[in-house]
């Protein structure tokens, strides 16, 4: 007999998941807590202008834009925090950030890094994703039927997938 042979009853062993396989489970829970931890951010930023918190210089009342800008924060913060509205609350703030760019850093040079605002332009960019990608994970925007949460996206109306198809 051939000592190389395997008995008819040995089964194949059970392939273990990919790293990109398990990557792909834990997508919806990594973006939500990337929402969380950019509003959370963001709202520590508008209450520092609006309330003088954490030691920051307060915006003066109804001045243009710098206490609109921290109204934007602060709500706009809280919202994606929540994960409540978090595509329309994302986009107003995305687009905050990148009118601070470009009204008060870019003339200061080329690049964030020249002109101080790579927050602004982090922020802008940061909540853009998350229009696109949607809450992820732990949004309450789930709670109320809103679409873009874990297992939906924007085209597939709610089936198993978690990403837009290219």
């Amino acid at each position: 007999m051939n000592s190389t042979s395997t008995s008819p009853s040995t089964s194949p062993p059970t392939p273990t998941p990919s790293l990109n396989t398990r990557l792909q489970q834990a997508q919806p829970y990594a973006l939500g807590l990337f929402r969380i931890v950019t509003g959370l951010l963001f709202t520590c930023h508008g209450a520092g202008s609006l309330f003088g918190a954490f030691g920051r210089e307060t915006a003066a009342g109804g001045s243009w834009p710098g206490w609109y800008a921290a109204v934007i924060e602060m709500v706009g913060g809280a919202l994606v925090l929540l994960g409540l509205g978090t595509r329309v609350a994302a986009l107003v703030a995305s687009g905050a950030m990148a009118y601070a760019y470009f009204s008060v850093h870019q003339e200061g040079g080329l690049f964030p890094i020249q002109n101080g605002g790579e927050l602004s332009a982090m922020f802008s960019w940061a909540f853009l994703l998350i229009v696109f990608t949607g809450p992820g994970a732990f949004a309450l925007d789930q709670l109320f039927g809103s679409r873009g949460g874990p297992g939906q996206s924007v085209r597939d109306g709610g089936n198993d997938r978690t990403s837009i198809p290219a």
